[in-house]
């Protein structure tokens, strides 16, 4: 006779399998999509976590370099008979011959309040270093517009040629020249045909 308190509970699958309960099959299944997105993320993140940290912007820096440095100029001094030291900020060069042309640039411009030594229009058309501490200048033709006499274009002269000799130790001497050729004078006064040592006859001493 069977006792009616037992019942016997046949699994869905038949008695040899057991069927995992439904509350453990969601969670196995998230857990599978979870590790997938995860995957997706560390994929897309690799390349940035392989480049250098700064390296792009390391790039753009090097890419506009605005460096500078303080380089004393020469202008004409308020009495007209002299030159006087100013000192103005100039773009970093990268080589000597690099360096010497953006000084000579900044020299040729005239900021406000000061005064020129040369005529107005000149430009730099060519620089080279020589080696032996010579500095080959190219000026275009208006630097032969100096019309003021010996003082006028020694003034001039002498504010490329200390320009140079004054911020770069390696520039002892300034040979100037017009339109790429060799000139004896600027203005029929001051002998250019060789070149030129730094003189401070022409720089006002004291106040």
């Amino acid at each position: 006779m069977a006792d009616d308190s037992e019942t016997l509970v046949i699994p869905p699958d038949g008695p040899s399998g057991v069927a995992p309960p439904r509350s453990l099959k969601k969670p196995v299944l998230w857990g599978v999509a979870g590790l997938a997105a995860l995957l997706v993320v560390v994929i897309a993140l690799l390349p940035r976590a392989l480049v250098p940290k700064g390296s792009t912007d390391d790039a753009a820096a090097g890419s506009a370099d605005t460096r500078r440095i303080q380089a004393t100029l020469f202008y004409v001094s308020d009495i007209g008979t002299d030159l006087v030291t100013v000192v103005r900020e100039v773009p970093y060069g990268a080589s000597p011959s690099e360096q010497a042309r953006l000084i000579l640039e900044a020299q040729l411009q005239t900021p406000e309040g000061q005064a020129s030594a040369i005529p107005a229009g000149t430009k730099l058309r060519g620089l080279f270093l020589g080696g032996k501490g010579e500095a080959y200048v190219d000026l275009s033709a208006e630097a032969r517009g100096a019309t003021g006499g010996t003082l006028d274009e020694a003034l001039a002269v002498y504010a490329i040629v200390n320009a140079l000799t004054t911020n770069l130790p390696d520039v002892t001497a300034v040979q100037i020249l017009v339109d790429g050729k060799e000139v004896d004078t600027l203005a029929g006064h001051v002998d250019l045909r060789e070149p030129l040592g730094r003189s401070s006859a022409w720089i006002r001493k004291g106040p």
